[in-house]
Parts: structure tokens; sequence; C-alpha cells
């Protein structure tokens, strides 16, 4: 089963064939999603940076290549499509070692992964936002899409989580005691 499929099939059903303007809710939720998208990639990026985990450097290689990436260069792409300014943004960081940082000033690899995490939780809910609040069916695809891609990720990213014991899972709850 092709999700993506699915969706834009879905999506198509709604769609006309003369596209209406995009509402200002519409350029709002893509704006700051790119704003969002860019600023979680330096902190991905600056994460692979200090990594030492090769499995989660692995896993940081490939929310930045294969999912943040291509998600801001197809919002670029519908922007200047559209004539949306594109919002100011920060120069990317280029891979490096930095292993020489004291250990008091980088997070470690269980602070990574929750970071990761966190921000993979925030980009979803904000897909959802632009999907509800969406009209055209071209955006929303497009935010149905960006959730899904950190959807499949996150789940990758969970269960490596929970194989290193960084997983933080609430206290179970006890029935018996009430």
């Amino acid at each position: 089963m092709n999700f993506f499929q699915i969706a834009k099939d879905t999506f198509e059903l709604f769609s006309d064939d003369e596209k209406r303007p995009l509402h200002v809710g519409e350029v709002m939720n893509l704006w700051f999603y790119l704003i969002g998208t860019e600023q979680t990639l330096r902190g991905d990026q600056i994460s692979y940076n200090i990594c030492e985990d090769e499995e989660l450097k692995k896993k940081l290689h490939e929310v930045i290549h294969d999912v943040h990436l291509p998600m801001i260069e197809e919002l670029k792409g519908f922007f200047n499509k559209e004539g949306i300014p594109l919002p100011h943004t920060t120069p990317e960081k280029t891979p490096g070692d930095y292993k020489n940082i004291p250990e008091g000033a980088k997070m470690s690899d269980e602070e990574v992964a929750n970071f990761l995490a966190y921000n993979l939780v925030v980009g979803i809910n904000a897909a959802v936002r632009g999907l509800t609040e969406s009209v055209r069916a071209d955006v929303g695809y497009m935010f149905v899409k960006f959730q899904m891609m950190k959807v499949a990720y996150s789940v990758t990213l969970k269960k490596l989580m929970d194989d290193k014991g960084w997983l933080n899972v609430p206290p179970f709850y006890n029935q018996d005691r009430y």
C-alpha cells in the first residue's frame, strides 16, 4: 500500500481544473513550515557534526537528505511558482569534525536523538495544521506528504532510540491503585 499515492488520488478528487488563489492562512502555514524546516535542518546539521553514535549519525544523514532537504526544495519551488517571497534563513552548517568540543558544551547522543524526535513531533503537528486549514488540494497534499515523510522516518528513529535505551517512556499507569 503506497500512502503517498492514496493521498494524491484522494486530493485529486477535490482539485479544480482552475486553481484558486492561495489564501492568507495557506501562505502563512507554508511560510512558517519552510522556516521551521530550515531551522530544524540547522539543528540536524549541528547534531550530525557532534554525534558520536554511528547508527544515529546515519539516521541524521537520512533525515537531512531524505526528509528535510527535499521538503525545503519543494517548498521553495512552490513559493517561486506562486510568487511568495522566501523567508530569510540562516546558512547551512557544513559537515566537520567537532569532537573536541567539551562535553558540557554539546549535546550527548541521547539528547540529540530526543531533540530530533521532539522536532519531528512539532513538524508533524504543523503539517496537520497546514492540512486542516488548506483549501487548495495541492497545498493540502503537500502537507499530507510532509506529514507522512516525517511519520515514516519517526518509526525507524523510535526503534533506534528504544534499542539504545534513549526512548523516554512515561510511567506506566496502574489501574489496581484506583
